[in-house]
């Protein structure tokens, strides 16, 4: 099996496909000692899902498969994946969700062009984990079709759900309101056991990490708006 370091998690798993391999490139290691995860997935058990399926694309079969393990897998180390854009801004991770279409990953290209040191830590699903008490944000190769990520750790400093509107504003998101959108944009678990584990993490997510609702629009300034607000909101808190 190939040996990958993946948020911090010694984790290992066989490639058969150009898509995967790509996309763990970065994440490629040489630890020492039995690995946190081992995801043992086969050409076989592909080919049986891809008849499940529709008929997707067999490398696009085993990137969701490994994926779906890794998140699984993710759950018992104080993690969760969250279907989300991840942007750091000086030093901070800031994540962007939203259901497909609104605009995420629009969005952080938004501070990508507008906002300085910033930079992509992943566009599609990274990987949060409750290290030391702070939680942070890591790349993973499940990057989406763009392959945006970057192999780093960060502390997370926010999580913003947005809505298009013509008018940019922040407002800072009850729990009750964080739980029901956040459940939304979670790789979730059938297994009673995980779903709980589940549970209890996003718990301690929603305990240390602020989460916002931004109404915006897709012009540059909802980026400075956005950006602006946030801190405004968190720092008024401290």
């Amino acid at each position: 099996m190939e040996k990958f370091l993946i948020a911090g998690l010694k984790t290992e798993y066989d490639i058969l496909y150009d898509r995967l391999k790509e996309h763990s490139e970065p994440y490629k290691s040489e630890f020492d000692g039995e690995p946190d995860i081992r995801i043992e997935l086969t050409e076989e058990d592909y080919l049986k899902k891809q008849k499940e399926s529709l008929k997707i694309p067999i490398d696009l079969v085993e990137y969701i498969g490994v994926g779906a393990l890794f998140n699984r897998e993710l759950m018992n180390y104080n993690g969760i994946m969250l279907h989300s854009s991840c942007v750091e801004k000086d030093g901070y991770a800031y994540l962007f969700s939203a259901d497909c279409g609104t605009g995420k990953s629009t969005h952080t290209h938004l501070w990508l062009k507008n906002l300085s040191g910033t930079r992509i830590i992943n566009d599609d699903k990274p990987a949060l984990r409750l290290e030391d008490d702070v939680w942070y944000a890591h790349g993973t190769p499940f990057s989406g079709k763009h392959n945006e990520s970057t192999n780093t750790k960060v502390p997370v400093r926010a999580i913003v759900f947005i809505e298009r509107a013509e008018k940019n504003e922040v407002s800072r998101l009850d729990t009750a309101e964080a739980i029901k959108l956040i459940f939304k944009q979670l790789l979730t678990a059938r297994d009673r056991e995980i779903g709980f584990k589940l549970l209890e993490n996003v718990d301690l997510l929603l305990t240390k990490v602020p989460v916002f609702l931004l109404k915006c629009n897709m012009e540059d300034e909802a980026a400075i708006t956005s950006y602006n607000e946030i801190e405004r909101l968190i720092k008024n808190e401290d």
